[in-house]
């Protein structure tokens, strides 16, 4: 079956001109319905036309994340993100069956995507389901506030924000707290990450997670990488890779 009609949300001009460009050189007989550069202005679309066969969405918007659109629209059609989003939310999208492409959007692997859809366009039906649970898996109600940590012949209560930053030394997790304390946590970083406000905590790499507030100065490091210098530890050197890099910086400028 034919992709027919395609909608494309999308903040940036030049990336919403080249994904065009794309599309109608794959695909000539598509019709381009329309570009929207922000979530109000792509659910006012939506509320008053036809769904599209498919959308290309980005996730970072204007007024805010893309995500916001299914909060306040039933989106019936199928979406492909266009995202240069974290590791973790790729890692939602494969695990919900969400398609997906990280920019720069390359011809062959947009081709690939929009073949998808078209030899299984049956898939639609389970987007809503997909979408549910991409969301759950992104915006969770509640993150962590708190943790309960054995102490002594008891128990002792270490809040969030006393926390300069969680690391790992031989296979077990640690953080450091404002405090100067070293206290152990019984949870791996992978589900730390999963636990944690991502405004507020990030992966550097596979040793730390660190806090926004615990950064005293950002270095360019070779090959594109970033090299943190964490307050109250300027001893401690956190590797960011180039992957991550862009990531970080728009992390920290948000």
């Amino acid at each position: 079956m034919k992709i027919n009609k395609i909608l494309i949300i999308e903040d940036e001009k030049p990336n919403a001109d080249r994904l065009k460009r794309l599309l109608l050189k794959l695909r000539p007989w598509v019709e381009i319905l329309s570009v929207e550069d922000s979530v109000s202005s792509a659910v006012n679309w939506l509320e008053n036309n036809n769904a599209p066969d498919v959308i290309m969405m980005d996730i970072r918007l204007s007024d805010g994340l893309s995500f916001e659109i299914f909060n306040r629209f039933e989106v019936k059609s199928p979406v492909i993100f266009t995202t240069a989003y974290d590791e973790y939310a790729v890692k939602a999208f494969k695990y919900n069956s969400v398609d997906y492409l990280l920019k720069p959007i390359e011809e062959e692997e947009l081709d690939e995507a929009l073949k998808r859809y078209e030899s299984s366009m049956e898939a639609a039906p389970f987007f809503g389901t997909a979408i549910e649970g991409l969301l759950n898996y992104l915006q969770p109600k509640d993150y962590r506030k708190r943790f309960l940590l054995a102490h002594r012949d008891g128990y002792k209560t270490i809040l969030t924000e006393e926390i300069l930053y969680f690391y790992t030394e031989h296979g077990i997790s640690k953080t450091m707290l404002n405090s100067g304390m070293i206290e152990t946590v019984p949870q791996t970083l992978e589900e730390l990450e999963k636990q944690l406000d991502p405004k507020v905590f990030f992966r550097a790499n596979r040793q730390f997670i660190i806090h926004i507030d615990s950064v005293q100065q950002v270095f360019n490091h070779f090959n594109g990488k970033l090299k943190l210098e964490l307050k109250k530890h300027p001893e401690i050197e956190v590797i960011v890779s180039r992957e991550k890099a862009s990531i970080f910086k728009t992390w920290m400028d948000y």
